[in-house]
């Protein structure tokens, strides 16, 4: 019995640490697959409240989109493109919540200049991005390069930890359970408005089957 409880114990441990293993490289990222259920994993509202995914999608289906931060030109150019769906993305049963480490000051900040109407939410410690796998450590000279350019991640995040999400669009339903992904570790490629309109379409004829 004891060696049983220490091998639970042990295997729980393994996978927690697992799970909170970085890597330094996107195309080594691990990102929660379809039929996963997301974590119970807090973030924040963009005036800085304490709010759980899980209650997040209570609400109604979900479509997640993980951007690098409001600073990357190649997100708030998919990110615009989506606030031009999200009407007929709203018609078919789905909210659109945003989530980057971006401080709820930023986030604030990107809803302005990129002029969004759906959820940002503030993943800063990187929690989130860690449990849905696509977490990866963005390398020093990478982070004076950008500094160089006008770039803070620290400062953008308020913590040194250097951290980005590998962009990525989840679908969840209202229990959590991912219904579709899209996990790509070139930052530059994103998934289209049209392709994203599709497989929303798709979902929402699964549930009603």
């Amino acid at each position: 019995m004891r060696f049983l409880l220490f091998l639970c114990s042990f295997l729980l441990f393994t996978t927690s640490a697992f799970a909170q293993n970085v890597p330094d490289d996107p195309y080594k990222v691990s990102p929660l697959l379809i039929n996963s259920t997301i974590p119970d994993v807090t973030v924040k509202t963009i005036d800085g409240s304490d709010i759980s995914l899980l209650e997040v999608v209570k609400e109604k289906p979900t479509v997640f989109v993980f951007y690098r931060g409001g600073w990357c030109p190649y997100c708030s150019r998919h990110m615009a493109e989506l606030a031009q769906i999200e009407d007929e993305i709203l018609e078919m049963g789905f909210q659109i919540v945003g989530v980057s480490v971006d401080r709820p000051e930023v986030l604030r900040k990107t809803m302005d200049e990129v002029e969004l109407d759906y959820m940002l939410l503030s993943d800063s410690p990187a929690t989130a991005l860690k449990a849905f796998g696509i977490a990866y450590t963005v390398d020093q000279a990478t982070v004076d390069r950008y500094k160089g350019v006008g770039i803070d991640l620290e400062a953008n995040a308020g913590y040194n930890h250097h951290i980005l999400p590998v962009p990525a669009v989840y679908f969840v339903d209202q229990n959590g359970n991912v219904d579709f992904q899209y996990v790509n570790p070139n930052y530059k490629e994103r998934i289209s408005g049209e392709i994203l309109r599709a497989a929303a379409k798709t979902f929402m004829d699964s549930k009603a089957d």
